[in-house]
């Protein structure tokens, strides 16, 4: 009878183990997420730009995050004063957010975003360069 108590006890333990275990795992770190962009280069003009926001250990898209943070500017140029206005546009693949700019200029433009991932502490925050051509 003692027996059977303390195999139940020990089942009963490692099955708390495991279950606490793997609720640490679950939750990833901030840092594990970042944004990419799809396309380097765009036209000059009024611009469609798409990124992907993705986690970075499994390399898998991020649907529903929340951006609220947003600026282009030519930084990367020496120019940060030269900002243009962005606006967010619907996209129909998941972890994929548009932004619809006028980039006045040909050069390097920097995009930064700020953005709250669904279940995470903190902001997943970067800065992306891109390419205008003729």
């Amino acid at each position: 009878m003692k027996s059977f108590t303390y195999a139940r006890a020990v089942q009963a333990a490692l099955i708390g183990i495991a279950m606490t275990g793997s609720a640490t795992l679950a939750r990833a770190d901030i840092k594990d997420y970042e944004f990419q962009l799809i396309d380097q280069t765009v036209k000059k003009g009024d611009a469609v730009i798409s990124v992907r926001l993705v986690h970075k250990p499994d390399g898998k898209p991020v649907p529903n995050a929340v951006i609220f943070a947003t600026r282009l500017d030519m930084a990367p140029d020496g120019m940060q004063e030269m900002a243009t206005k962005i606006a967010p546009m619907p996209s129909r693949e998941p972890g994929v957010y548009k932004f619809k700019a006028t980039l006045s200029m040909e050069g390097s433009w920097q995009l930064s975003l700020g953005a709250k991932v669904e279940g995470e502490t903190g902001t997943v925050e970067n800065k992306l360069v891109l390419k205008a051509t003729p």
